[in-house]
């Protein structure tokens, strides 16, 4: 066991045989807030990575941020880099009268394998507009020129942005901000508990109004902004009717259904491999996988992953909770 004492909850297996695991912990609400059941520690803080990018752009759109949905589902996005993407980070800095270089996200090539390797035979480099997170930078800077707001220290903790944001994500949460840690990308980057994090989707999944519901909706209408075309959390919007989600490094995980039921884990070893395979399960345990509407087919594929040997499928990581 870990020095934290977590749960397994998943098995490399190959060859049927045990060869490794791995450990975390997850939650699942009820429709009404309360905890349906648990595995692990839930009720500490931790750092939800890319998680917490819903609720940063709700942040944003209550500080008067007004993007077409397509560029607010972006806002939420460790996007691809694929050529849309990118497009798409370029208009939303256009509409602030700014250009990529106002970006301070870390250069980097594309996720999507198609998308870097299409730059690097192009001769291209890294640049900051081809990070995941370049979305969710170009919408505060753009949140910055609608307040007023300096542009060049719209990273920094202390910046009127960041300080509405903490309140922003400590309402939604339901817990007050333990940490403020640097992310990735360089933005700040909060703390929740992963209860914290499954109520703060629900929140968003179940408004009928407001920027919460704009949110919402604009996840909903554009999947494949919010991550790219050929990710699994992609593959799950379009299979569970309603459902919002968003995937942060370390094995972090959300989704919510317009209901209210929610969902949050991490695994210890922040393994990115085993994220999918635990969601699908969590929501297989919650009985999502035989509700009306739901392609159950594709949420088994989300949570299916393959050991080779040879180059043929010889094992699996199976969730085990």
């Amino acid at each position: 066991m870990p020095a934290a004492g977590l749960p397994v909850v998943a098995e490399i297996v190959r060859s049927g045989f045990v060869e490794g695991h791995h450990y975390g912990s997850i939650v699942a609400l009820a429709a009404d807030g309360s905890v349906d059941w648990s595995v692990g520690e839930v009720v500490a803080p931790v750092l939800p990575r890319s998680s917490n990018k819903p609720i940063q752009a709700l942040a944003m759109v209550e500080l008067g941020l007004d993007l077409p949905d397509d560029l607010l589902a972006l806002a939420c996005a460790s996007h691809s880099g694929e050529p849309f993407h990118v497009d798409g980070v370029r208009r939303t800095l256009a509409s602030a009268g700014l250009d990529e270089s106002a970006l301070r996200t870390p250069p980097d090539y594309p996720l999507d394998d198609a998308a870097r390797e299409a730059v690097l035979r192009a001769g291209g480099e890294k640049s900051p507009i081809l990070m995941n997170c370049s979305g969710k930078h170009a919408a505060m800077l753009a949140t910055c020129v609608v307040r007023g707001w300096d542009t060049a220290t719209y990273l920094d903790p202390h910046h009127p942005l960041q300080v509405a944001t903490i309140e922003t994500f400590a309402r939604l949460t339901g817990e007050p901000v333990d940490t403020v840690a640097v992310d990735g990308c360089g933005a700040p980057l909060l703390s929740t508990s992963l209860t914290g994090l499954a109520r703060a989707f629900a929140a968003l999944a179940t408004a009928t109004e407001g920027p919460e519901q704009r949110i919402a909706e604009a996840i909903r209408r554009h999947p494949e902004l919010v991550s790219g075309t050929t990710r699994d959390e992609l593959t799950l919007h379009r299979a569970v009717p309603g459902l919002i989600g968003k995937a942060g490094a370390e094995s972090v995980y959300a989704v919510a259904l317009p209901d209210g039921r929610a969902w949050a884990l991490k695994t210890d070893d922040g393994a990115p491999r085993v994220r999918p395979v635990l969601m699908a399960e969590a929501l297989r345990r919650s009985g999502v996988l035989a509700e009306d509407g739901v392609d159950a087919a594709a949420v088994e594929g989300t949570g299916r992953l393959d050991l080779l040997g040879g180059g043929k499928p010889v094992g699996e990581i199976r969730a085990c909770f």
